[in-house]
């Protein structure tokens, strides 16, 4: 038997159960863009979800997952975070953020990879807003994932109450909030009179898993192109499509995704993470100089390229509508002035 179709409330009174915090500008806008269209060709309509406009210091994806992460945080009696990732995380950024406001500690381990450590960015804010930030050479992924579990038992034996990294519990979390987003986006394409052919967005992880589920509750039968921006030590559909799964176990929902359900690219990553490319660069460009929307250089643009590439290819018919997703990052701009605008 297949999995029931869903409406936006139906989801909405799912994820109802669970704990939350109203930190995020709700519903963001879902805008159409003639002008960018127009340029890259193809004829087709494109739609942006202004998720740069979730507030939070700045906006982006993270204000979403960070309702349900720090209402879980609260819940469980957390007295503090322990988290992590690059110096130029927007993650770390907006739970920085969505700490001051919920007056919980931050404590922030950042890799430093090839990134400076000067206030810049995302790293300013994260200052700016009372983070307690110390740098590491571990790297993103296992290998930080395992200092941040260490760090947090130290402060739990100090007699803290850390809520920290841990994939297992938050992840899923997080993609809740963006299977969420999902049923806004297609309230907002209902009263629009617009059927998608795509959904497009930034993601290697919850966001996108949380989209695949979302896109699969409420019965989308275009493609949600995940667009990923990094390489992990995993098979990344598999590991998405088990989030996802997760995610629906905890809102007592029976949908369940496959790995051959997602897709997820990574043909986009070059020149590497965290590295421009010039297809995003592009990307980045067109849009500012047509719409006078702002992307980051190494998340969004890249997926933002990937439309693009797809449009020009003649990969939907004319007068179909694309959706991009649009998950913020743009403070990381601010810290690499010389790879968002070459030759300066």
């Amino acid at each position: 038997m297949p999995d029931p179709i869903l409406t936006p409330a139906d989801v909405r009174a799912a994820v109802a159960q669970l704990p939350r915090e109203r930190l995020a500008h709700l519903p963001t806008p879902l805008e159409e863009m003639p002008r960018f269209a127009a340029k890259i060709g193809g004829g087709v309509r494109v739609f942006i979800k202004r998720d740069d406009c979730t507030g939070l210091v700045l906006g982006g994806n993270k204000a979403r997952h960070n309702e349900f992460l720090l209402g879980d945080a609260l819940a469980s009696g957390a007295d503090m975070f322990v988290w992590g990732a690059l110096v130029q995380s927007n993650n770390c950024r907006q739970t920085a953020a969505s700490c001051a406001k919920l007056g919980l500690e931050c404590r922030l381990y950042l890799s430093k990879a090839h990134q400076k450590t000067e206030p810049q960015g995302n790293l300013l804010l994260d200052y700016l807003v009372g983070a307690h930030v110390e740098f590491t050479d571990a790297k993103i992924g296992p290998e930080l994932n395992a200092l941040l579990a260490s760090k947090a038992e130290e402060f739990r034996s100090a007699g803290r109450n850390p809520y920290f990294w841990n994939p297992p519990r938050v992840v899923p979390l997080a993609a809740v909030s963006y299977a969420l987003c999902m049923a806004e986006i297609a309230e907002q394409l209902t009263a629009l009179n617009v059927a998608p052919a795509a959904f497009y967005v930034s993601s290697a992880g919850a966001t996108g898993a949380g989209v695949a589920l979302g896109k699969a509750l409420l019965g989308f039968q275009c493609p949600a192109r995940l667009i990923c921006p990094m390489p992990w030590p995993w098979h990344i559909p598999t590991q998405m499509a088990s989030d996802a799964n997760a995610a629906a176990e905890r809102l007592g929902l029976p949908h369940r995704l496959k790995p051959e359900d997602l897709d997820a690219d990574e043909s986009f990553i070059a020149p590497g993470y965290g590295l421009p490319s010039r297809a995003g660069q592009e990307a980045m460009h067109l849009l500012a100089t047509s719409e006078a929307i702002l992307t980051d250089h190494v998340y969004t643009a890249k997926a933002l390229a990937a439309l693009i590439a797809d449009v020009r290819a003649g990969k939907y018919p004319r007068g179909s509508s694309v959706v991009f997703i649009h998950t913020g990052g743009v403070p990381a701009i601010f810290a690499e002035p010389d790879k968002v605008l070459p030759g300066m």
